[in-house]
């Protein structure tokens, strides 16, 4: 194995809270104020590590994901690999030049045209005139904005923006692209047109760090993935056990997939919860996953042994409810009562997008209230290829996928 593209060695980054802390407006101030109080030591702001002794290499080629929650350090550390931002500990050695996508419209000027800002990245990443002239067809092609190049940037709108920023940093032949997930603006069609330019970046040789929330994504153009979680590094391999970590912990690191509750329940209670992704325990799924929610029940009063248990599992997402399944809707009636048992509600497959859920569960007996349990299970949920397609709606288009066809009639034009 060769050098390393890139090589981060213990990066750690802090960062200060608060506002600033007050600053003396003249040396005869501050030498006042030292005469006052000689033996006072300076105050320090509150601060937090973002990141925290983080180590890793790159090989020359190699597409690596970062993945973690929102807040786990992702964003950070590519800005830290992209020199926008130095390491408070460690270091970072890049062999190469980097071209980097992190927000919408990075290193662009609002005050110039498309055609200059093209070329201004072109000079930034050290290219020469001929350089970018040899790639600025293509570039303003595959961004598709070839009516509006000449137009100040400032009025693109955001999706505008991103292609034509995706399209310089992906042409301009930088050893290093690294994206963030700025892709999220884009419509279905072009997040699949960047998925496949950075798979030509990768098998030109070239390296790529990709930054997704999107896990279809992530297994389709990634050999290997770090997952950090609170700034350090949790997991450094392959891709798909990278993912597996991911969506199996919770969101406060423990991976806890169950829960335990004391309960209400006048006859029967409600002692465990389980959410299940193809029969194993998760914290959060993925839409397509066939989905189970698995409940753990006690009889307490014999006499009900027998009669029909019915339950309730009540979706939630930012507050509203998503979809109500109950036993009796569905069967036509409860479920006959054991001493002790377990009822599954499964969904074949999981339509929802939207990240923060959560399940409440009601239950009964011959309509006669038991549990009711709020958040008792709260869980996440992520977009997927659900259709296997390739294709993945952004998210404006819905908060959920739904089984359908398309077909042209026979006989009909």
């Amino acid at each position: 194995m060769g050098a390393p593209i890139i090589l981060a060695e213990h990066i750690g980054k802090e960062y200060q809270l608060g506002g600033p802390a007050r600053q003396t407006n003249s040396i005869r101030e501050a030498l006042a104020s030292t005469f006052r109080n000689p033996m006072r030591k300076r105050e320090r702001a509150p601060s937090f590590w973002a990141l925290e002794d983080v180590s890793f290499q790159v090989q020359p080629g190699e597409v690596m994901g970062l993945i973690g929650r929102n807040g786990a350090g992702k964003s950070t550390l590519l800005k830290v690999l992209s020199r926008i931002t130095e390491p408070t500990t460690g270091r970072i050695e890049l062999r190469g030049r980097a071209a980097s996508l992190l927000e919408v419209g990075t290193g662009f000027h609002p005050e110039l045209t498309g055609r200059e800002n093209v070329y201004l990245n072109g000079t930034i990443l050290g290219m020469r005139k001929k350089e970018v002239d040899r790639k600025f067809d293509e570039i303003v092609a595959f961004a598709e904005v070839e009516k509006f190049i000449d137009t100040p940037v400032k009025r693109y709108s955001s999706g505008m923006y991103v292609r034509l920023a995706f399209a310089v940093a992906a042409h301009l032949e930088p050893e290093i692209l690294v994206v963030d997930e700025v892709l999220a603006v884009g419509d279905a069609e072009f997040q699949k047109k960047c998925l496949g330019k950075m798979g030509d970046v990768a098998r030109e040789g070239r390296t790529v760090l990709f930054v997704s929330h999107n896990m279809a994504a992530m297994r389709a153009l990634c050999t290997r993935a770090l997952y950090l979680q609170n700034g350090r590094v949790s997991y450094d391999g392959p891709v798909e056990a990278a993912i597996t970590r991911y969506l199996t912990q919770g969101t406060d690191g423990s991976g806890k997939a169950e829960w335990s509750y004391r309960n209400r329940g006048k006859q029967v209670v409600i002692e465990k919860a389980e959410l299940l992704v193809s029969g194993m325990p998760t914290r959060a799924v993925q839409s397509g996953d066939p989905v189970t929610f698995r409940l753990h029940y006690r009889v307490t009063d014999p006499s009900v042994i027998g009669q029909d248990f019915g339950a309730f599992v009540m979706l939630f997402a930012e507050g509203q409810k998503m979809a109500n399944l109950w036993t009796n809707a569905r069967l036509g009636r409860g479920v006959p009562l054991q001493e002790k048992g377990i009822i599954d509600c499964t969904v074949p497959r999981w339509p929802f997008r939207t990240h923060g859920m959560r399940a409440d569960v009601y239950t009964e007996v011959g309509f006669e209230a038991q549990d009711w349990i709020e958040e008792l299970i709260p869980f996440d949920s992520h977009d997927a290829d659900f259709y296997g397609t390739g294709m993945i709606p952004f998210e404006g288009q819905g908060v959920m996928f739904l089984d359908h066809e398309w077909s042209v009639p026979a006989g009909k034009p």
